[in-house]
């Protein structure tokens, strides 16, 4: 971290598309689900203020409110993976907010690459801010780049619940189903084991 970053100075936008997102990701996720979509938008919050890096928090927010959304069954796809099948959900949310089509893409081109291995910074900030964040949170990847107490004021405000243990079933079974997808990928390299010896999680 190159600069001090303390929880109260993450700030979550307050606009009819942040509420909206947060209003379906609480109405189609389970707890555990949605505390993970919240974490995930707080990780990429403080590793962006600790690092200085530039990001457009309306469009982090709504894209890490929905980037799990294609996992739930009423938007499963048993077609593409989820995250494009969430990319569209958000794209079609994003229409019905009134943002402009380029917009729209946006939140879906950021959902779809959350599963990327790498995505640079000075090409999408917001991409990789989302790709960083949620490794942080599912496999405890680089998870000391944030600093303790943020750590420990996050886990306690949005606590982790069964999301070891759901996202586990919900990416064997999302890899078994679609074997071409990154997340049978993931499971092929290791990740439910990841997963349960995530360090936020100790």
């Amino acid at each position: 971290m190159l600069v001090p970053v303390r929880f109260d100075d993450l700030v979550i936008p307050d606009t009819p598309a942040c509420r909206g997102a947060l209003e379906v990701a609480t109405g189609y996720h389970t707890p555990s689900l949605l505390n993970h979509s919240i974490r995930a938008y707080l990780w990429a919050a403080a590793y962006a203020q600790g690092n200085g890096i530039a990001f457009d928090a309306e469009l982090l927010y709504v894209s890490s409110m929905l980037h799990d959304i294609g996992l739930v069954p009423e938007f499963d796809s048993n077609v593409v993976p989820y995250e494009e099948a969430g990319g569209h959900v958000a794209w079609a949310f994003c229409a019905g907010a009134g943002w402009s089509p380029e917009r729209r893409s946006r939140a879906y081109e950021v959902i779809v690459k959350h599963m990327w291995a790498e995505v640079p910074v000075a090409e999408d900030p917001e991409g990789h801010l989302l790709e960083l964040s949620t490794g942080m949170d599912i496999s405890g990847r680089r998870t000391d780049e944030i600093p303790a107490e943020v750590r420990r004021e996050v886990l306690e405000r949005h606590p982790r619940l069964e999301i070891a243990k759901e996202f586990s079933v919900c990416v064997a079974d999302q890899g078994a189903r679609k074997p071409a997808s990154f997340a049978a990928g993931f499971v092929r390299d290791g990740i439910v084991d990841r997963i349960m010896r995530n360090p936020l999680d100790a």
